[in-house]
């Protein structure tokens, strides 16, 4: 795949991993939305709750993943794409997931996102918003082969500040997280011909082309 070193290649990108989420994720349920890299130090990400963006002669929502956030592990990119994705689920649907002018998600937010392949834990101030990848999603992204995204608004990503702010309409909000974590999958590359694979653990592998013992990179 080519480097996600471009906006354009990157907002590509981003599309491409919302059509596969919502196939294997949300059975193709979900209306396409326009998808924004925008700067939003309050939050991960965020969607609207009316549509906002005209294309041709229908109108759409939007989902904006934070321009600062970019460079995350993918794992925690595409689980930040997924709590926004429940959110629109919910919205087409009804369901009013988000309280407190939209920052407090409740339970119905959380047992939809659990069903969607996340792990959600609560916050004292957001509710059920910290939002991590289940094993099930690590390795679904590992099977599809994507990769970290090649950039990021700033000198790389730290956590934004937590100010509880509203940035649209169920924002992934920020400072739920202390540090930025560490990816949760290991990339190992044959020294021979450069063949790379990923896994949720350190394993022995060998290059089926070269015989060669894969190495971690």
């Amino acid at each position: 795949m080519k480097e996600t070193t471009k906006t354009s290649r990157t907002a590509g990108y981003l599309e491409k991993m919302f059509r596969a989420l919502n196939r294997d994720f949300f059975n193709g349920e979900i209306e396409e939305p326009i998808i924004t890299i925008q700067s939003t130090p309050r939050t991960y990400g965020h969607v609207t709750v009316g549509r906002t963006w005209k294309r041709k002669n229908d109108w759409r929502h939007e989902l904006n993943l934070g321009a600062e956030t970019l460079e995350r592990p993918i794992e925690a990119v595409t689980a930040t794409m997924i709590h926004e994705m429940v959110h629109l689920y919910n919205i087409a649907h009804n369901v009013q997931d988000c309280s407190r002018g939209g920052s407090y998600h409740n339970k119905k937010f959380r047992d939809e996102a659990e069903r969607r392949g996340l792990v959600i834990s609560h916050h004292e101030k957001y509710g059920w918003t910290i939002t991590e990848p289940s094993e099930q999603l690590i390795d679904y992204i590992i099977t599809q082969g994507w990769t970290e995204i090649a950039m990021n608004r700033g000198g790389g990503w730290t956590p934004p500040p937590s100010t509880g702010g509203k940035a649209g309409a169920g924002g992934t909000e920020a400072g739920t997280e202390d540090k930025p974590r560490k990816s949760s999958t290991r990339k190992y590359v044959c020294p021979k011909c450069g063949q790379s694979i990923r896994a949720t653990k350190a394993v022995n592998v060998i290059c089926g082309d070269c015989m060669e013992k894969m190495v971690e990179a």
